[in-house]
């Protein structure tokens, strides 16, 4: 969980590096959640999807960072083009 929370920490961080830990561990939390949030969802009758929408929108940032930086550590290099 201390990984998920780090991720959390470093919101839009896109330089530095990323364990390979940091990531799967996200990535895992990041599922678990999604799939507790899915049964709540089921439960209170979210018919739209509004909670899943919503975790979903808040966790594209931090997602997008922790694979630059595991990209970054992993020996590739992202370049935005301007």
């Amino acid at each position: 969980m201390d990984y998920y929370k780090q991720v959390l920490k470093k919101y839009a961080v896109f330089n530095g590096r990323s364990s390979r830990s940091e990531f799967w561990y996200f990535i895992l939390f990041n599922f678990i959640i999604s799939i507790v949030i899915g049964i709540i969802s089921g439960i209170i009758g979210d018919s739209k999807g509004i909670l899943s929408t919503l975790y979903s929108l808040a966790v594209l940032i931090p997602c997008i960072a922790v694979a630059v930086r595991r990209l970054h550590d992993i020996g590739k290099r992202v370049q935005i083009r301007k």
